[in-house]
């Protein structure tokens, strides 16, 4: 039986690791890219469904950009994080797949700079 959601392509166990490990090559500029299984419908993929907020939650200008071919977004900050604020980056559950599928769950990431 399908799934009725879209899933990203990684072990939600593994990605705090992960994260931890990525952003030891920072800079404060550091770009998040994550990996869809499947294609998605461009028009989700935007600043509203997709966002990097900070301690006090306010949003963080940031570049979104979708990769079709590899089915892939990068969130860039428009200027550099901050090393003493901790944020947040928030994928909601209204991305969606071409097919029409929505993400399960929305997910969460915290991270800090320095």
């Amino acid at each position: 039986m399908a799934s009725n959601y879209l899933e990203i392509e990684t072990n939600s166990e593994d990605l705090q690791r992960k994260v931890r490990e990525d952003i030891r090559f920072r800079t404060n500029k550091f770009v998040w890219k994550v990996k869809f299984n499947t294609p998605l419908n461009p028009k989700t993929v935007n600043n509203i469904n997709l966002y990097v907020t900070n301690q006090s939650q306010m949003v963080i200008p940031s570049s979104i950009r979708y990769d079709a071919s590899n089915n892939t977004i990068e969130i860039e900050p428009l200027e550099p994080y901050s090393t003493t604020e901790t944020y947040t980056l928030n994928v909601t559950t209204k991305v969606q797949s071409k097919g029409g599928k929505y993400l399960r769950t929305p997910i969460k990431i915290n991270f800090k700079m320095g």
